[in-house]
């Protein structure tokens, strides 16, 4: 699994999952478990569905070719 979830990414699913499971708990409906989606997503670095439409949110880091003398 290549990581495809970006820091913001990762900052919005963590606030959503933890939101979504509050409020299942708050109106005791089972619906709180569809928090975990979000969460899971967000500790795992990656999502399916970006990977299946071939979309990433993490920046790629530049690199420099060494330099030959």
């Amino acid at each position: 699994m290549k990581p495809n979830v970006g820091n913001l990414d990762k900052i919005i699913r963590l606030t959503l999952g933890v939101a979504i499971i509050l409020l299942g708990i708050i109106f005791k409906s089972w619906w709180g478990v569809v928090g975990l989606v979000p969460l899971l997503t967000a500790l795992l670095n990656f999502c399916p569905a970006y990977s299946l439409i071939g979309i990433s949110t993490k920046s790629k880091v530049k690199t420099e070719k060494l330099k030959t003398k």
